[in-house]
């Protein structure tokens, strides 16, 4: 049986050292879920928040094989906390668990350049503008899948505008790209940064990075980092972040998973 976790404190322990942010969201109890296959003496735990679920303590398969069902898009992203989670994964899942690489970045509240930044943000051409997210611009997000990621784990704008923030940029009165908390937790967020497809190349995602790293550090808000791919990385490290370290992670599809259809 699965047990949703109601005392972080409980497994707190199991995540002793994981530096993400989603997991420090879950166990601040800021967003996000905490489970365990006991309420009392939990050995093992998950920390789900969006398409993310991060696994510690003992390899448990009831509970690996419970998180897919609980993500709330198709397909759910699993981070292991050690190689013998990974291995339950892959023997649990098979072909079903797509192996992927990603990449943390250093967590280093002081290493942001202002100036740099300023100039990043200012750097675009005249007919592109950078707005705030606010209520409409919220809606929009929700309403678009380009950009869904952005609010996608804030219930309403009401929780957006408390522990959220975003800025997207716009050519000629259309939203083109952005960057957003896809996440929230006690004195920071954790970065969503996209382009639409056709206007990629053109210095948006900095210009919206460094536009939403200021607004952050004004407010006294850490932005983390946590990126898909060596572009992302790229992009980070031109922003002021430092490479951490390449992780393992899979994808697993609920519909791969899924039972056929009855006929």
């Amino acid at each position: 049986m699965i047990y949703e976790i109601t005392k972080p404190a409980s497994v707190a322990p199991l995540f002793s050292g994981w530096q993400e942010t989603i997991v420090r969201s879950c166990l601040e109890g800021v967003m996000g879920h905490l489970y365990s296959t006991s309420a009392e003496n939990p050995k093992s735990a998950a920390a789900a928040l969006g398409d993310f679920c991060f696994l510690a303590g003992t390899p448990d398969r009831e509970l690996l094989s419970d998180q897919p069902d609980r993500c709330a898009k198709d397909t759910v992203i699993l981070v292991p906390q050690t190689p013998e989670w990974g291995c339950l994964i892959q023997e649990h899942y098979q072909e079903k668990a797509v192996k992927i690489q990603r990449y943390a970045t250093k967590k280093e509240p002081r290493i942001f350049d202002p100036a740099a930044l300023r100039r990043l943000a200012t750097s675009l051409p005249p007919e592109y503008s950078l707005r705030r997210i606010d209520e409409p611009l919220f809606h929009y997000c929700q309403e678009n899948d380009w950009c869904a990621d952005f609010v996608f784990n804030y219930k309403n704008y009401a929780q957006y505008r408390k522990l959220g923030l975003g800025v997207m940029a716009f050519y000629k009165g259309e939203a083109v790209a952005g960057a957003s908390s896809y996440s929230s937790y006690h004195g920071g967020i954790e970065i969503q940064i996209d382009t639409k497809e056709t206007y990629r190349r053109r210095g948006l995602a900095a210009a919206c990075g460094a536009k939403l790293i200021l607004a952050c550090t004004e407010r006294g808000l850490y932005p983390s980092w946590d990126a898909a791919n060596p572009a992302s990385v790229a992009l980070a490290e031109k922003l002021g972040y430092h490479f951490d370290r390449a992780y393992t992670a899979y994808e697993v599809s609920r519909s791969s998973i899924s039972p056929p259809a009855l006929k």
